[in-house]
């Protein structure tokens, strides 16, 4: 057990984590994972089969990153966040395998609690806000507002979804815990207090 009071890292014997890396307690890293020695992963986080990371790369706690992901580096992952099985970052927007690009590498941050579904693809160079979530197969090409339903090619908000993970109908009520949120413009959403 940890001093925290979670057990320590579980780390697959397929795995393979470079010198440096730094995985915190509760960590469950599985069968033919790949973690850098750059990279930063939170308490109580599950990486599936499959799942490269990348030297500078953040993953806040609990966030879940499901098989055949790669998190390449210059992206964030906050707590919570959820990554569905081959859901795709890039971190170049033109790349060209002639031309080293690696000083053009553009930050990605998904933000507390987002979800990112199976398949979806996620451009560099945006924010997703807090709660959102990106259906299968979306691919996001811009900034994501929190608690936002995102879905098509190009990604477009076709609703919102509540921290519960609940699709909020007219009234913004969760249907799930019953909490509350209201507009605060016209593509901006909080909790109601």
């Amino acid at each position: 057990m940890s001093a925290g009071g979670l057990p320590e890292a579980s780390i697959h014997p397929t795995a393979i984590v470079d010198d440096g890396a730094r995985i915190g307690p509760g960590s469950r890293i599985w069968h033919w994972v790949h973690v850098c020695g750059g990279a930063v992963i939170g308490e109580n986080c599950s990486l599936g089969q499959n799942v490269f990371i990348g030297n500078r790369v953040i993953l806040g706690n609990n966030v879940k990153v499901q098989n055949s992901v790669s998190v390449y580096d210059d992206i964030t992952l906050e707590d919570g966040v959820f990554c569905g099985p081959s859901c795709v970052f890039t971190n170049v927007i033109n790349p060209r395998a002639e031309i080293e690009r690696k000083s053009e590498y553009k930050p990605t941050i998904v933000e507390r609690g987002a979800t990112i579904g199976a398949n979806a693809t996620i451009v560099c160079g945006h924010r997703l806000g807090a709660y959102c979530f990106i259906a299968a197969g979306a691919v996001v090409t811009k900034d994501v507002p929190a608690f936002a339903l995102m879905a098509g090619v190009p990604a477009g908000r076709i609703g919102w979804m509540s921290k519960a993970g609940a699709r909020l109908g007219e009234d913004l009520r969760c249907s799930i815990d019953g909490s509350r949120y209201r507009l605060v413009g016209p593509d901006q959403l909080e909790e109601a207090q």
